[in-house]
C-alpha cells in the first residue's frame, strides 16, 4: 500500500501533464493553424451545403440508376468510423482490460464527431430537409406518420440511439475530470464552467460508487453497436439488387466498421502522442494491442469479403454472377482492386512487431486502411447501383464539385471538431491512468 506521500508523487506529475494541456493559458502557434486549416475546410462544407439548397439535389451527379452518391457513402463511411470508440471505450471496459484508459476519451469523441457528421448526410441528401422531422415518431402539422417498414426509418433510430448512448457515456467520464480542472483551474471563469460541468463532483465513497454503477450499467448498453451497422447493411440487404440482397452484409458491415474504426484510433493516437509529447502515457504498448486488433479484424473483413463473393457466384442467380465478373474484372475492377490492395494488403505490415509497436508505421498502415474501406463503401454502393437487372439503363456514376466539397468539408468538420476537443477537453482520462498508474506502481507512466 502506498502511502498519501507516495500517491502524491506518482498521481501530481500525471495530473499535472493532462490537466495543463487543457488549462494552460499559452496556446501553441501549431494549434492555431491547425485550427484554421480545419475551420477552412468546414468553410468547403457549408458552401457545399448552401450550394445544394439553393440549386437542388440535381448539382450532384446523382441519376438513375445511381441515385445514391458521395453522400451515403460518407454517411455509411462516418458511422463505420464511430463504432471503435464504444469498442475500446466500453466493451473493452467490461473486460477489465486497462490499456483502454490511455485511449478511450479520445476514441469516444471521435465516435461522437463521426456520428454527427454521418447523421448531417441523409438529411441534406432529402428532396425536403427542412421536414427531416418526419422520420421521427412525433405527430406533425401534415398528420403523416413514418414508415416504420422501411430499413431508411430503421437508420434513424439506429443513429440517434447510437448518438445519445455515446453522448451520455462520454460525459459520464468526463465528470471526474471535470471536477479536477475545477479544482486546478487559474482563471475564475474556468473554475465556474468546468464546476457547473462536473455537476457537483466532490469524489466521496457514495459517489464512486454510484458512478461505478451508472458506468457499466451504460457501458453494457453499448452493444447496442452491433445493431446500429446491421441496420445500416439492411438498407442494401433488403434489396433484390445484384450484389446487395446477401444475408452476409450486416456481418460484414459490422466488421468493416470496427476495421475503419480502429485504423482511425490508431492515427488519432499517433497524432496525439507526437503532438503533446504523450509517450509515457500512449506507449508503443498500446499501438502493438490496437495494431493487433486492426490485424484481425482486418482478416475477418476478408474473410467476409470471400463470402460475399462465395455465396454470389455459388447462388445461381445470373445477375449475381455478372456482377462479381464485373467487380473482379470488368468495369468495377479498379475500385474492387484498389480497395483490397489498401485496405487488406498494406495490413499485413503489421505482422512484424516493428511495425506495429512504431507509431508512425502504424500509423500509415491506419491511414491506407481508412481509404481503401472509404473505396469499399464507395464500390458497393454506386457500383451496386449502376449495374442493375436492365443493362439499358446502366450509367456509371462521377461525383460532381458539389460533391467533392461535401466530401473535403466533411473531413474538416471532424478536425475543427476535434482541435476544439483537445483544447477544452481533457483528452486523456486523468483518473483512470492514474489508476492504472497506481496498480502498476507507475512504471510505465513515471
Amino acid at each position: 500500500m502506498m502511502d498519501a506521500a507516495d500517491r502524491h508523487a506518482l498521481f501530481e506529475p500525471l495530473t499535472r501533464q493532462i490537466a495543463e494541456i487543457t488549462l494552460h493559458r499559452r496556446i501553441r502557434v501549431a494549434w492555431w493553424l491547425a485550427l484554421l486549416a480545419s475551420a477552412a475546410l468546414t468553410a468547403l462544407f457549408v458552401v457545399g451545403i448552401v450550394w445544394l439548397f439553393a440549386e437542388g439535389v440535381g448539382i450532384w451527379g446523382i441519376n438513375i440508376p445511381v441515385t445514391w452518391g458521395l453522400d451515403i457513402v460518407n454517411a455509411v463511411w462516418w458511422v463505420g468510423i464511430a463504432h471503435a470508440g464504444t469498442l475500446i471505450s466500453a466493451l473493452v471496459l467490461l473486460m477489465r482490460q486497462t490499456w483502454r484508459n490511455a485511449l478511450n476519451r479520445f476514441a469516444e469523441a471521435m465516435t461522437l464527431f463521426a456520428v454527427t457528421i454521418a447523421l448531417i448526410f441523409p438529411v441534406i441528401h432529402l428532396g425536403r430537409p427542412e421536414v427531416f422531422y418526419w422520420m421521427l415518431p412525433i405527430p406533425n402539422a401534415a398528420g403523416v406518420w413514418p414508415q416504420f417498414r422501411s430499413p431508411l426509418l430503421w437508420d434513424v433510430f439506429a443513429y440517434l440511439s447510437y448518438f445519445l448512448l455515446s453522448a451520455t457515456f462520454w460525459y459520464l467520464g468526463l465528470m471526474p475530470d471535470f471536477a479536477t480542472l475545477r479544482d486546478r483551474a487559474r482563471a475564475r471563469w474556468q473554475a465556474w464552467i468546468y464546476g457547473r460541468l462536473a455537476l457537483g463532483w466532490r469524489g466521496s465513497a457514495v459517489a464512486w460508487a454510484r458512478w461505478r454503477q451508472t458506468y457499466l450499467a451504460v457501458a453494457a448498453c453499448a452493444f447496442i453497436v452491433v445493431s446500429v451497422h446491421s441496420a445500416v447493411a439492411m438498407l442494401f440487404a433488403s434489396s433484390l439488387l445484384p450484389g446487395w440482397h446477401s444475408t452476409i452484409f450486416p456481418p460484414m458491415f459490422v466488421v468493416g466498421a470496427v476495421f475503419s474504426g480502429l485504423a482511425t484510433v490508431v492515427i488519432l493516437a499517433a497524432v496525439l502522442r507526437w503532438s503533446f509529447c504523450l509517450d509515457n502515457v500512449i506507449t508503443d504498448e498500446h499501438f502493438d494491442i490496437l495494431s493487433r486488433l486492426m490485424l484481425g479484424a482486418g482478416l475477418f473483413t476478408g474473410y467476409t469479403y470471400g463470402l460475399a463473393l462465395f455465396h454470389a457466384w455459388f447462388g445461381g442467380d445470373l445477375h449475381a454472377r455478372h456482377t462479381v465478373v464485373l467487380r473482379l474484372a470488368g468495369s468495377l475492377a479498379w475500385q474492387t482492386w484498389l480497395s483490397v490492395a489498401l485496405s487488406l494488403g498494406v495490413l499485413q505490415a503489421l505482422w512484424w512487431a516493428r511495425v506495429r509497436r512504431s507509431p508512425a508505421g502504424a500509423a500509415l498502415v491506419g491511414a491506407a486502411v481508412v481509404v481503401g474501406m472509404w473505396l469499399e463503401r464507395y464500390a458497393i454502393i454506386t457500383g451496386g447501383l449502376a449495374r442493375d437487372f436492365l443493362p439499358s439503363a446502366w450509367r456509371d456514376y462521377a461525383p460532381t464539385l458539389p460533391e467533392w466539397l461535401l466530401q473535403i468539408g466533411a473531413f474538416g468538420l471532424f478536425c475543427l471538431l476535434f482541435v476544439l476537443f483537445t483544447r477544452f477537453v481533457p483528452l486523456i482520462s486523468i483518473f483512470e491512468v492514474k489508476a492504472e498508474a497506481a496498480a502498476n506502481g507507475g512504471e510505465r507512466h513515471g
